[in-house]
């Protein structure tokens, strides 16, 4: 019966694999939450790094979803709408770019905080 308590579920990761997982949290961030909110979920309690990392990179993938959902609003405006959707192409390229950012700082083992996000989960 104590086995089954110290599933391998819950077990601690190694400081190699939390590093591992936070950077993951961020570089799959072109596919937008759900790997991140996955790893967060999955990972929060199992490691201190990946907790703070996928709650940054989850953090920014939401906020991100707010800015595409914004631009899509108002390019349906008549006359203007046209200059609101170029935005589209700019902001996957900035998701895109501080995800790499992220991952590139979280696999050296340092916490990335985006430049710009909404931090709803804390």
């Amino acid at each position: 019966m104590s086995e089954s308590k110290s599933s391998a579920a819950g077990t601690p990761l190694s400081p190699s694999e939390d590093i591992q997982w936070g950077s993951f949290a961020h570089l799959f961030g072109f596919l937008s939450f759900p790997p991140a909110l996955i790893i967060w979920l999955v990972f929060k309690d199992r490691g201190r790094f990946t907790n703070v990392e996928a709650k940054e990179a989850l953090n920014f993938q939401i906020f991100s979803i707010i800015v595409y959902v914004a631009i899509n609003i108002l390019a349906s405006i008549p006359i203007l709408g046209f200059l609101f959707g170029l935005l589209l192409f700019p902001v996957f390229v900035v998701v895109i770019v501080f995800s790499i950012l992220g991952y590139v700082k979280a696999k050296d083992g340092q916490n990335y905080r985006y430049p710009v996000t909404l931090r709803l989960i804390r």
